[in-house]
């Protein structure tokens, strides 16, 4: 039988699960990918808490304590949460002492509500991190203007680091650049570079929603010039990421900090399961295929791809001009890509943001019904977190 992933693996490709919960993690779920599935990895984010927190025997036993205590709504989501992702974390130390560090990583992402504001967030990195107290967790910090001295500044701490919501190239060119320099700050500060570890995540398949959407907007299904171009820019955005990830770490400058050991931050490929059904289930994994990147998949996708997947050595080097002709064909059809991609940055930390929201309005309600004695304290959350995976969908 073909062990697809194991040929995904060793193309380069780190797979990691874009999912966590406490049902994963109890039974054994999340240990099983690690030791069956080449599993290296876990990305979190405030739509996966919002529908973990659904789960009412998981759940139950944390919230009924803390209800007794009467803790803040805000203080119960982050001991729920960072229970699980502490959990994760030793679950994948196996994959993080055997890769001397590189993977076995699990995310925490700070509050979203502090995506446009810097030392609030750095403060709550720096929290996380203390408060978790594993050295194979990262903290996400989405790469807004705001963001991006944040970044710098959590990783001079000697804190990794999981960038999260990249959409456009510049942005990402600024998050490397924003790399280099908290590196080149943590070596100054002291700190060992080779325990330091960051990835860039990339968001693919939310682009082609977007560009899909305005194409259709300016005649895509009658005009086949256009039509021609729907579910190309995604891969192509990513694939032009790719070379500038290359350009950067192959610079003297990195050389410097790969000399003391630092390890390079490497593409995250984000949102990869296909949004649109006509779209192949697996083309965000099998157009993306690279040395030194990551894969963050939800468990459908490594199952898709565990079972018809296709891995070609190297699907992004060499594909450089044919990416950039796609974005050429996308500005003589009239979509504006840079308002694209300014428009999913704000959606992405609105729908997290929303996502937030229903997480606390949630638990704040289960709080309510286990201080009560209410024989289903996490109702309120199931209902809740179903709204919330409305608003935020998958990542």
């Amino acid at each position: 039988m073909t062990d697809r992933l194991g040929e995904l693996t060793a193309a380069g490709v780190a797979v990691w699960l874009d999912d966590l919960s406490r049902v994963r993690l109890s039974s054994g779920n999340l240990d099983e990918l690690r030791r069956q599935k080449h599993l290296v990895g876990v990305t979190t984010n405030p739509t996966i808490f919002a529908k973990a927190l659904s789960d009412a025997d998981e759940y139950n036993w944390q919230l009924r304590d803390l209800a007794v205590r009467g803790v803040s709504v805000e203080e119960a989501v982050r001991a729920l949460t960072t229970y699980d992702v502490r959990w994760a974390c030793d679950v994948m130390r196996p994959a993080y002492d055997g890769s001397s560090g590189v993977d076995g990583r699990v995310s925490i992402e700070v509050d979203p509500r502090l995506a446009y504001r810097t030392e609030p967030t750095v403060a709550e990195a720096k929290a996380l991190w203390w408060l978790i107290d594993r050295p194979n967790l990262f903290i996400k910090i989405p790469a807004t203007e705001a963001g991006l001295p944040a970044i710098t500044a959590t990783l001079a701490e000697g804190i990794s680091v999981n960038v999260t919501l990249i959409f456009g190239l510049e942005r990402y060119s600024q998050v490397m650049e924003a790399f280099l320099a908290g590196l080149e700050q943590a070596k100054a500060n002291g700190h060992d570079l080779s325990r330091i570890a960051s990835v860039a995540s990339f968001f693919v398949s939310r682009v082609d929603s977007e560009v899909d959407k305005r194409l259709d907007k300016l005649g895509g299904a009658g005009r086949p010039e256009i039509a021609a171009l729907k579910g190309r820019a995604a891969v192509a955005n990513a694939q032009l990421a790719y070379e500038r990830y290359a350009e950067v770490f192959s610079s003297d400058r990195w050389q410097a900090l790969a000399d003391a050991g630092a390890h390079p931050q490497r593409p995250l490929w984000a949102s990869t399961s296909t949004k649109n059904p006509e779209y192949r289930d697996v083309i965000y994994v099998e157009e993306l295929i690279a040395p030194g990147t990551v894969n963050t998949m939800p468990e459908p996708v490594i199952d898709a791809y565990a079972e018809h997947g296709e891995t070609r050595p190297d699907t992004v080097t060499g594909s450089y001009d044919q990416a950039r002709e796609v974005f050429a064909g996308l500005a003589d059809a009239g979509v504006d890509f840079d308002d694209v991609i300014a428009t999913l940055e704000r959606e992405g930390v609105e729908k997290f943001e929303a996502s937030w929201q229903e997480l606390l309005d949630g638990v704040r309600k289960s709080l309510e019904a286990a201080a009560e004695g209410a024989g289903e304290p996490n109702q309120a959350a199931s209902e809740n977190a179903e709204a919330a995976a409305r608003a935020g969908g998958n990542a």
